[in-house]
């Protein structure tokens, strides 16, 4: 092949297995993203676990795990805007996206989540290199005063709360979820899948088993109106772009997820709400996957499960390779959302919502079996009733990450 007079050399059975293997990820990555409570981490551990007896290089398996990061990335707003939905009287403690949906406005939000996923891929790619050069330079400094920049967030996140009530459902939040942390990160999984760790049945029972208790009775998803978006397009480019760096943020720092990030944006914002939360949160999340892989490559830190399960085949950092399957995945991922989205919406609007939410419980409790056993079980049961706690005071789910921010403050 000549480009441009330069001549580059193409295998094409390497091509092809690369691509397969993508697909692979694709494919992997849409299960994970429509499958309330599963994560990429866990199909990339399992990938990790089976790595040496794949029929092909290590680089493609890592390209697969990226891939299928990258679309669970896209994929994951769809069963967060489906399920859970609560009475419409709820309204106002339920996540922004939900918000939408009880507007009718669900198809537009995941529209903007797409549209903030897909611009996070276009701005971050280019903004890699001089991020990493930069954090190359502070990350020392970073890390020997980690303990005061994690108490930081967590004091931007009870300070930007709107009531003292909510400030104390807040700390409260922060201090059961931190205690939780403490005592239960260091716990080996005992499940039959080799893909488990207390972090699964942690973040299913904070973040996901509170959700779908809160809709319990509610009418579930309502008639959704047009898709038309109803934001400037500058003003979604705009959000993108300080998602996108507030990803930055996520892919370098430990214990920051993409909804503190976020709300840290959001700040900076002259306009908020649900629609830019969903565009920041969206570009949060995939714009975190490009600038962890970069953060790997330059420091040596793998930020995500996909990483370190990616570190852990001891594949050779490809980057090429790598931000190929990144590109197809996002734009698979892209269309996923748009195609699969609004049929998801629709099937679950016509299925009544307590039986819905028992039945996903259900399943939530049975993947948490298989990936940390009984106590796992146990875990999740006491961490869905922690999750409860902001909604209770009007307070942001986002302070639940102090599962993470308090142990890593504590240096434990």
């Amino acid at each position: 092949m000549d480009l441009g007079g330069v001549a580059v050399a193409v295998d094409p059975t390497a091509a092809a297995t690369a691509l397969t293997f993508v697909a692979g990820g694709v494919a992997l990555g849409s299960v994970s993203g429509l499958v309330p409570g599963l994560h990429a981490n866990n199909f990339a551990l399992l990938l990790a676990a089976f790595a040496p007896a794949m029929p092909g290089p290590a680089r493609y398996v890592g390209a697969a795990m990226l891939a299928a990061g990258v679309v669970h990335t896209f994929l994951d707003i769809v069963p967060a805007l489906a399920l859970g939905v609560p009475d419409p009287a709820m309204a106002a403690t339920a996540l922004p996206g939900h918000r939408l949906v009880l507007q009718g406005q669900g198809r537009e939000a995941l529209r903007l989540s797409a549209l903030g996923s897909g611009l996070a891929v276009a701005f971050a790619v280019p903004l890699a290199l001089p991020v990493t050069a930069v954090m190359e330079q502070a990350y020392p400094t970073i890390r020997t005063h980690l303990p005061l920049v994690l108490g930081s967030v967590v004091a931007l996140l009870l300070a930007t709360e709107g009531t003292w009530i909510a400030r104390g459902g807040a700390a409260l939040a922060v201090g059961a979820s931190g205690v939780l942390g403490l005592a239960t990160l260091d716990i080996p999984a005992t499940g039959v899948l080799p893909a488990g760790s207390m972090l699964a049945p942690l973040f299913a029972g904070l973040f996901g088993a509170p959700v779908l208790v809160e809709a319990l009775g509610g009418e579930g998803v309502p008639p959704q109106a047009s898709p038309t978006i109803t934001t400037s397009r500058r003003f979604v480019g705009w959000v993108a772009l300080v998602g996108t760096l507030a990803g930055a943020v996520v892919g370098y720092l430990p214990g920051i997820s993409s909804a503190i990030a976020a709300t840290g944006a959001l700040v900076v914002l002259p306009q908020r709400g649900p629609r830019p939360f969903v565009v920041a949160t969206s570009g949060v999340n995939t714009a975190n996957t490009i600038f962890a892989l970069f953060a790997l490559v330059a420091l040596g830190n793998p930020r995500t499960g996909v990483l370190v399960a990616l570190d852990e085949t001891g594949a050779p950092l490809t980057l090429g390779l790598y931000l190929c399957a990144v590109a197809i995945a996002a734009a698979i991922g892209f269309i996923l959302v748009l195609v699969l989205g609004d049929r998801y919406l629709a099937v679950v609007g016509n299925v009544d919502n307590t039986h819905l939410s028992v039945g996903v419980l259900g399943l939530l409790c049975l993947l948490v079996f298989a990936l940390t056993g009984a106590i796992g079980l146990g875990v999740f049961a006491v961490s869905a009733v922690v999750g409860l706690v902001p909604a209770r005071f009007g307070a942001r789910r986002a302070n639940l990450m102090g599962v993470l921010l308090v142990p890593l403050t504590l240096g434990v």
